[in-house]
C-alpha cells in the first residue's frame, strides 16, 4: 500500500459523538462504553475474513464528489473476495459504470462495507478506505471491524445468475418525485440498506458506514413525495447509523428487488424521530427514522443473481407494517 493514502490512525473512541448521544439518550452509555473497547476491533478476525472469502456480493457505503451518501453493492463468484491479512481485503469487482459511487472509487476514500451471507444470516462490518485500484478492483484497507447479530434478516436462496445483467440492464436517474416502479419497489420490499458517514474529528471514530434492514414486507412508508419513512426496531445499541445521522443527516439507501434484479438508489437526507407516540403506532418499533430522497437511479436488471425467499425472519413476528398502522400514519 502507499503511503501517502494511509489516514492517521491513533488510539480512538470507539463510538463518536453522534454514537454517544443517542446512546446517553436511551440511557446505555455506560454499558456501550464497555462493549465497544471489547466488540469494536481495528482488525478483522480470522472467522470475519473466512466469510468475506465465501459470499457473492459486498454492500458499500460512501460518498460521491459533492459530498452525497450512496449505498452500492458489487458481485462475483464467492472467492471474488480475498483477505491476505487481518486489516485488508482485495475485491476482484468493480462498481457499474451508472453507479454514483464509482467515480469515489479511487485511493483515499473512505467506504463502509458489509459482508451478509443471506443462507445463514450472518454478517460482519468492516469499515476503511480504498488503499489501491486497479484494473481488476480495488485492496480496502479496514480500520473498524465488528460483527452483528442476524435478527431481522430473511434467509434467501440463491437460485440462478445471469453474467450477463450488467450489459442489458438500463438505467433511470433523477431528482424529486420517484417514478411508479420505484415506489412500487420500496412498497413492496423486506430489506434493504442505509449508507450514512461521520466526519472526522479529534480522537472520535469516523468514516463511512452501511448497514442493513429488515422487516415486513409494506415495512417502509414512501409518499408521493419521496418521503421515506420506517421504523428502528431494538438493535446492539451501537447507534452506527442513529448516530451518524444525529452528527451528520446525509444518507443513501438501497433497494434491491431480488427477483427481477433491479436495484434502487436513493440519496438525500434522514432524521430520527425519537417521539414515542409517533413509534408507538408501529408493531415493534421503538422510534422511526425518515428520509427525504433528493436523487434516485433505478438500474433496471442489472443485478444478474437471482433469490429466493427461504424463510422470514423470525424476530419479526411481533412487528408490523404500515398497512396496519393505517392512513396518515407515517
Amino acid at each position: 500500500m502507499d503511503a501517502k493514502h494511509l489516514p492517521q490512525v491513533g488510539t480512538r473512541q470507539p463510538f463518536h459523538q453522534g454514537e454517544m448521544a443517542a446512546q446517553e439518550r436511551v440511557g446505555v452509555r455506560t454499558q456501550m462504553e464497555k462493549a465497544g473497547a471489547t466488540v469494536l476491533r481495528d482488525y478483522m478476525p480470522d472467522q470475519h475474513r473466512q466469510l468475506f472469502s465465501v459470499l457473492p456480493t459486498l454492500l458499500l457505503g460512501g460518498a460521491d464528489a459533492s459530498g452525497s451518501a450512496w449505498a452500492s453493492i458489487v458481485w462475483g463468484k464467492p472467492g471474488f473476495i480475498t483477505s491476505p491479512d487481518p486489516t485488508t481485503l482485495r475485491i476482484r469487482a468493480t462498481l457499474h459504470r451508472d453507479d454514483p459511487l464509482a467515480p469515489s472509487l479511487k485511493p483515499g476514500t473512505q467506504f463502509g462495507a458489509l459482508g451478509l451471507q443471506f443462507e445463514t444470516r450472518r454478517r460482519n462490518r468492516a469499515n476503511g478506505f480504498i488503499a489501491e485500484v486497479d484494473d481488476e478492483g480495488f485492496t480496502f484497507a479496514v480500520q473498524q471491524s465488528f460483527g452483528n447479530c442476524p435478527r431481522y434478516i430473511q434467509s434467501r436462496e440463491l437460485v440462478e445468475g445471469d453474467d450477463a445483467a450488467m450489459e442489458h440492464g438500463n438505467a433511470l436517474a433523477g431528482t424529486g418525485t420517484l417514478p411508479d416502479e420505484a415506489m412500487a419497489l420500496i412498497r413492496r420490499s423486506d430489506t434493504f440498506f442505509i449508507a450514512t458517514a461521520a466526519e472526522a474529528s479529534a480522537g472520535m471514530a469516523h468514516g463511512a458506514d452501511v448497514s442493513h434492514r429488515g422487516g415486513k414486507p409494506g415495512f417502509v412508508h414512501v409518499d408521493a413525495n419521496g418521503v421515506v419513512t420506517w421504523p428502528d426496531f431494538a438493535g446492539n445499541n451501537f447507534f452506527n447509523t442513529v448516530g451518524n445521522l444525529i452528527a451528520d443527516g446525509r444518507a443513501g439507501l438501497l433497494f434491491i428487488d431480488f427477483e427481477q434484479g433491479h436495484l434502487l438508489q436513493l440519496s438525500g437526507q434522514a432524521e430520527v424521530i425519537w417521539e414515542q407516540e409517533q413509534a408507538a403506532q408501529f408493531a415493534g418499533a421503538v422510534r422511526l427514522l425518515r428520509f427525504r430522497a433528493e436523487r434516485y437511479i433505478l438500474h433496471r436488471g442489472i443485478f444478474p443473481m437471482r433469490w429466493s425467499l427461504r424463510e422470514q425472519s423470525p424476530y419479526l413476528e411481533p412487528t408490523g407494517t404500515w398497512r396496519e398502522v393505517g392512513p396518515g400514519g407515517a
